[in-house]
C-alpha cells in the first residue's frame, strides 16, 4: 500500500526540533530499533537544516509505500529555495561548505537505504529519503496508519530543552559505543603486536637453526671429500701391492698365503667403491658435479653397458637382456651420468637375482619431452615398508643373498641425487619373491642443452643507462639480476654461457661483468683470469656472484668483489657502486601518517635503486630531511597538525632543502586552486593508482625537473 501518515511546515528553528521528535515516534510505531531510529532522524534533521538554512523553509511529509514484498518509511522534504548549483560536487564529497561542514546531504545518504535529490534554480529542492522496514517489524496497514496519526495529534510539542537533552542522550549513547570499538581495535591491535613480535622470534629462529643446518651441511661435505682423497691413496698402494703379490712378482706363494691376500685385495676393492661413492655424494650435495650434454643414441649407451656388466654374469642362470628401441632415439644429456645410474640399478638388479633374467627397456613420451629406462629382475624383490629406506645414505634391506652380496649403500642414493642434477627422478615397484622395476625418467634434451641451442635474446643499449654483462646460465638467478637492475642506472646483459659472453664483449664494453662460476656445461674460473690477463678487458670490473663459498679464489684469481647467491639487490647495486664509481641509489624520504600507505610504498619500491626513510608527521619530516638531505620527498597531502601544503611551504622556506624536488601522494580530489598550491610539486599521484612504475616515474620526473641524476 501507499499511504501518507503526515505533511508539515518548515518555518522557524523549532520545526527541526518538532520534525526531530515526530520522526522518532514515527519510527518507532513502526518498529524501527533505537539505532535504525537514530539514524533516521539524524538523516531528516540535517535535510530539515539545509531546507531551512539555505531555502528559508519549506514543508516535510511522511509516507509508507510497498517495494516489492516489503515496505519502506518515505520522508520527502520540499523546498522553494534558489537550488543546489554544484549538486555532483556535493553528492561526490568534493564540496567544502563556507557555512557548515559540507557533508549533511552526504551523510544523510549514507545513513539511508534509499536517497534521491532533485533540484533546479526556478523549482527549489526534493530530497527523498527512505529506509526499509525491519524484517521483524508487523506490517503497516491503514489502521496502524491511522493509530500513528492520532498518537502524533495528540501528542505535545515537546519541549525544546527536552529535545535537545534527547538529542545529547543520543549522541552520549554514539560516544559510548564508538569509545567501545576503539578499545576493542587497541586490544586488537596489541594482541597483532604481539603476534608479530612472535612471528619475528619464530623467523629468527628459524634463520638461525637453517644457518646452523647450512654449516653443518658444509662440514660433512668438506669431511667427506677431504677423507675420500686422503683414503684413497693408502688404498690404492693396498691395490697396487696385493696385484703384485698376486702376480707372483717377487716369488711363489703358498695357497694359504694366496687366499689372505685375496680376501685383502677384496676388502680393498670394498673399501675404494665406499670411498667413490662417497666422494661422488659429497661433490653432487657441494654443487661441484658439472653436466656435460653431449649427443648420443640409446642403442650406443646399451652397446657400452653390455660390456661392461657382462663380467658380472656367473653361469646361465641369470640372463641380461637389452631391448633396442626399433628406431634410434638420440639424447643431448650427460652420458656418463646416466649410464652410473644404469649401471647401479643393473648391478643390484644382478646381484640380487639367483635365476631368470634382467630386463632393460627404455620409453619415450614425446608429449613431455621426457626418455624413461627400465630395469626389470625377477630376484628377490623389496617389501613395501622397506622401499623408501633403500634411497637414504647407508640403508641395506636384508635378505638370504645379503651375506654373499653386500654393498656400501650408497649406490641408490647417488643414483637419486644424479637424477635430480640432470633434471629427471627415479622411481621402484617390488613385490619380494617376484622382482623389482627401477625406473630412470630424464628430459631427451638437458634444460641446459636446449637454453644453449635456443635463440640469443637480443638486446638494445640503453644510453642513460651503464652496460653490466651478467654470465648466469640459472634463469631465475638470471632473472633476479635483471629485477634488481631494473629501475636503477645500470642495464644487465644476460649471457647464459662463455661463449655468448664473448659475443656480447664483442659488441660492447661493459662497465662490469657479474660472474657466475658454477655453469651448467663449464666452470667460469678460466674465464675470469683470462679477462684479468687480456689487456683489453683487463680494466673491467668483475664480481663474482655464486654459491661455491670460494670468496678467497675469486679473490685470488682477480676478482674485485664476491657476493653470495642469493644476490641481496640492495647488496648487489652497492657493489657496482663501488667498482664503477657511480653513485646509483636514491635517497628517498616518504611523509605520511598512515602506516599502511607507508608499507604499501615500502614494498613497491625497489630496494636496490632506492634507500628509502620514512617519518610517520610532517614535523619529523622536517627534521630528518634537514639532518639527512634526500635527493625526493614523498609526501601525503591530508596530515593531521600540518598538512601536506604546510609542509611543500616550510621546505620552501628551509634554506637547506629548498631544492629537494617533492612529489604528493594523496587520494583526495584536487581541485584547481589546489593544483596551483602544488606548483612546486614534481608530479602528483593518487594513493588509488600505485604501481612501481607509476612510483619510480614520478621520483625520475622530479629529478629530471631539478637536474639530479635519475637512477
Amino acid at each position: 500500500m501507499d499511504a501518507r501518515i503526515l505533511t508539515t511546515a518548515i518555518e522557524h528553528e523549532t520545526d527541526i526540533i518538532v520534525a526531530r521528535q515526530r520522526t522518532r515516534t514515527i519510527a518507532a510505531k513502526m518498529g524501527f530499533d533505537a539505532q535504525d531510529q537514530t539514524r533516521i532522524t539524524t538523516a531528516v534533521s540535517e535535510i530539515v537544516r539545509n531546507a531551512l538554512e539555505y531555502a528559508g523553509g519549506g514543508r516535510i511529509e511522511y509516507r509508507v509505500r510497498d517495494v516489492g514484498l516489503a515496505q519502506m518509511l518515505e520522508i520527502v522534504v520540499f523546498d522553494k529555495g534558489p537550488g543546489i548549483s554544484h549538486i555532483a560536487d556535493v553528492l561526490a564529497g568534493r564540496h567544502r561548505s563556507t557555512t557548515g561542514m559540507g557533508v549533511g546531504i552526504v551523510g544523510a545518504r549514507r545513513l539511508m537505504d534509499d536517497f534521491a535529490i532533485d533540484t533546479a534554480a526556478d523549482s527549489g529542492t526534493k530530497v527523498v529519503l527512505g529506509k526499509r522496514l525491519p524484517p521483524r517489524a508487523r506490517r503497516v496497514m491503514p489502521k496502524v496508519v491511522a493509530g500513528i496519526c492520532e498518537t502524533l495529534a495528540v501528542e505535545e510539542r515537546l519541549d525544546p530543552i527536552n529535545e535537545i537533552r534527547n538529542q545529547n542522550r543520543e549522541a552520549l549513547i554514539q560516544l559510548g559505543e564508538l569509545q567501545r570499538r576503539q578499545e576493542e581495535l587497541e586490544q586488537l591491535n596489541q594482541e597483532l603486536q604481539d603476534t608479530n613480535r612472535g612471528v619475528v622470534a619464530l623467523y629468527a629462529e628459524l634463520d638461525e637453526r637453517a644457518d646452523h643446518l647450512r654449516r653443518a651441511d658444509q662440514l660433512k661435505s668438506r669431511f667427506l671429500s677431504n677423507m675420500s682423497h686422503e683414503f684413497r691413496t693408502p688404498l690404492n698402494s693396498i691395490l697396487s701391492l696385493s696385484r703384485l703379490l698376486l702376480d707372483r712378482v717377487d716369488g711363489e706363494l703358498t695357497a694359504e698365503q694366496e687366499k689372505q691376500v685375496t680376501f685383502i685385495r677384496k676388502a680393498a676393492e670394498n673399501l675404494t667403491e665406499l670411498v667413490n661413492d662417497l666422494l661422488d655424494i659429497a661433490r653432487v650435495e657441494a654443487g661441484k658435479v658439472v653436466v656435460t650434454p653431449k649427443e648420443f643414441t640409446v642403442g650406443d649407451l646399451f652397446g657400452a653397458l653390455r660390456g661392461m656388466l657382462r663380467p658380472l654374469l656367473v653361469g646361465d642362470a641369470v640372463t641380461l637382456v637389452f631391448e633396442d628401441p626399433k628406431a634410434p632415439l638420440p639424447l643431448i644429456t650427460d652420458e656418463g651420468k646416466v649410464s652410473q645410474i644404469l649401471r647401479n640399478f643393473l648391478s643390484n638388479a644382478i646381484k640380487f637375482t639367483e635365476r631368470g633374467e634382467v630386463r632393460v627397456s627404455t620409453m619415450h613420451d614425446a608429449e613431455k619431452g621426457t626418455v624413461t629406462f627400465e630395469v626389470k629382475d625377477s630376484g628377490v624383490g623389496i617389501a613395501p615398508e622397506d622401499i623408501g629406506a633403500i634411497w637414504e645414505e647407508f640403508e641395506q634391506v636384508a635378505n638370504h643373498l645379503q651375506g654373499r652380496t653386500k654393498g656400501t649403500g650408497l649406490g641408490l642414493p647417488l643414483a637419486k641425487r644424479l637424477a635430480t642434477l640432470l633434471g629427471g627422478s627415479v622411481s621402484v615397484e617390488s613385490v619380494p619373491g617376484q622382482g623389482s622395476t627401477f625406473r630412470l625418467t630424464v628430459p631427451r634434451v638437458f634444460v641446459g642443452a636446449r637454453e644453449e641451442a635456443a635463440v640469443t635474446v637480443e638486446w638494445k643499449l640503453e644510453p642513460d643507462r651503464l652496460p653490466v654483462l651478467a654470465l648466469e646460465d640459472n634463469a631465475a638467478d638470471a632473472f633476479s639480476i635483471e629485477r634488481a637492475l631494473a629501475h636503477s642506472r645500470y642495464q644487465a646483459i644476460p649471457a647464459r654461457d662463455i661463449a655468448e659472453a664473448r659475443r656480447v664483449l664483442e659488441r660492447v664494453t661493459p662497465s662490469a661483468i657479474l660472474l657466475d662460476v658454477m655453469l651448467a656445461t663449464e666452470e667460469s674460473w678460466r674465464f675470469l683470469i683470462e679477462m684479468k690477463h687480456n689487456d683489453k678487458t683487463h680494466g673491467i670490473p668483475i664480481i663474482v656472484v655464486s654459491t661455491t663459498d670460494e670468496e678467497r679464489k675469486a679473490r685470488s684469481f682477480g676478482a674485485d668483489d664476491y657476493i653470495s647467491k642469493p644476490a641481496d639487490p640492495g647488496r648487489l647495486i652497492r657493489a657496482l657502486d663501488a667498482v664503477t664509481g657511480s653513485h646509483s641509489v636514491t635517497k628517498v624520504l616518504l611523509v605520511d601518517d598512515e602506516e599502511m600507505s607507508r608499507y604499501v610504498v615500502r614494498q613497491l619500491l625497489p630496494r636496490g635503486a632506492f634507500d628509502l626513510q620514512e617519518a610517520a608527521t610532517a614535523l619529523d619530516g622536517l627534521q630528518k630531511a634537514a639532518t639527512d638531505v634526500p635527493d625526493v620527498i614523498l609526501f601525503d597531502l591530508k596530515m593531521d597538525n600540518i598538512d601536506g601544503f604546510a609542509f611543500l611551504e616550510r621546505l620552501g622556506k628551509a634554506e637547506k632543502l629548498s631544492h629537494v624536488p617533492a612529489v604528493a601522494i594523496t587520494s583526495m580530489h584536487l581541485g584547481e586552486n589546489d593544483r596551483r598550491r602544488l606548483a612546486r610539486s614534481a608530479k602528483v599521484i593518487s594513493k588509488h593508482e600505485l604501481t612501481t612504475d607509476v612510483l619510480v616515474g614520478a621520483i625520475r620526473s622530479a629529478l629530471d625537473r631539478v637536474g639530479s641524476p635519475a637512477p
